[in-house]
């Protein structure tokens, strides 16, 4: 059987992240997977956006929901500081960018599909 993880103070994590070993997931953006079911299911990680990055378009064939633990995220739908939850419906598509760095917990209901 799996242990639980649990991550204490998320909310403070912008003032301590590298109290986690992140990984490269694109230029300018590292991961930290929470879980994954591996069969094309639901998964979570936590991302971390250096100032000036950006996700390539992409879509979500079901649910993605953001919340932006520290910094500011920005797609077409707007920027979202600190304190927000972005919940994006199946179908949806946008690209992702971060002028001023942040932090976000992203679970997807599926994987997203880059676009070409």
């Amino acid at each position: 059987m799996e242990k639980s993880l649990v991550l204490r103070n998320l909310l403070e994590l912008g003032d301590r992240p590298e109290q986690l070993p992140w990984q490269p997931f694109r230029d300018g953006v590292e991961i930290y997977r929470l879980y994954s079911d591996g069969d094309g299911g639901a998964s979570a990680a936590l991302l971390r956006y250096q100032p000036g990055a950006s996700v390539p378009h992409h879509s979500h064939p079901g649910f993605e929901h953001i919340f932006v633990l520290s910094g500011s995220q920005s797609d077409c739908n707007g920027t979202y500081e600190a304190g927000t939850l972005a919940i994006n419906p199946p179908q949806s598509s946008h690209s992702v960018a971060s002028a001023s760095g942040c932090i976000v917990l992203v679970i997807w209901e599926k994987p997203a599909e880059l676009w070409s």
